[in-house]
């Protein structure tokens, strides 16, 4: 069903019809109308949402794989913030300063057996957290394909203090994800053997996946004096 702040539904039976009046704007998608954004999403308006911890027991292998990773890494309790359960994946948010150990126990105990580190990505939770908060989250799944199981690890930082130990030496795979990540999110790596760009030319300012990046209004080199103006500022289609 069409939606939204300006939605008219009168309108819209009408232009269903094909009975809209001449001086009618047909409405947008999610019935935005006048902002000459015809995808509509920038009238759709969520409440962040900060996942609660999930207390045990967990479910499935999580419980096991847990208990492994409390038995095997002393300092369990001072590494993790909190663990998160949603829609059945569970999510260990863990304290920077840890991450890089926390991952070795993941991969090398027996009983747990994380051999791969299948996706290293950056989020931003600008709304959640605020600007000065620790919006900036690097996400590590890690696959065991001994028991064919995964796991999610979560760290958040600053922006003014972006920095999180590289998990390069623990997991290859992530070489090219940590220089994404600072690449598109702006989050520092430390110890990496080269952070370089690897989406964006070197000379870029700015991290295009931060809440906060300008959409829009980039210059282009393939055609003199061309630019991509925002998303408000595009002409409407009708």
């Amino acid at each position: 069903m069409t939606t939204g702040p300006d939605f008219d539904p009168e309108a819209r039976l009408a232009q269903l019809s094909g009975s809209l009046p001449a001086d009618a704007s047909p409405p947008g998608m999610f019935g935005v109308t006048g902002s000459g954004d015809t995808s509509g999403f920038s009238g759709l308006q969520r409440q962040p949402w900060l996942e609660p911890p999930r207390e045990r027991p967990y479910t499935g292998y999580y419980d096991e794989v847990m208990d492994a990773f409390e038995e095997a890494y002393a300092e369990h309790e001072a590494a993790v913030e909190k663990v998160v359960l949603h829609r059945g994946e569970l999510t260990v948010h863990v304290r920077r300063e840890h991450i890089n150990r926390v991952c070795q126990v993941f991969r090398d105990d027996p009983a747990l057996r994380f051999e791969l580190l299948s996706s290293l990505s950056g989020v931003d939770y600008l709304a959640r957290e605020g600007a000065e908060g620790p919006r900036l989250h690097a996400v590590y799944h890690l696959t065991s394909m001994t028991f064919r199981r995964r796991i999610r690890l979560e760290v958040g930082v600053t922006t003014a203090d972006p920095h999180i130990p590289s998990v390069t030496d623990v997991y290859p795979t992530a070489d090219w994800q940590e220089r994404e990540t600072w690449d598109l999110h702006g989050i520092i790596f430390d110890g990496h053997p080269a952070l370089t760009r690897i989406m964006m030319p070197d000379d870029w300012e700015g991290h295009p996946q931060r809440k906060d990046y300008p959409l829009g209004g980039v210059v282009t080199d393939y055609k003199g004096g061309a630019s991509i103006p925002p998303p408000d500022e595009r002409r409407a289609y009708r």
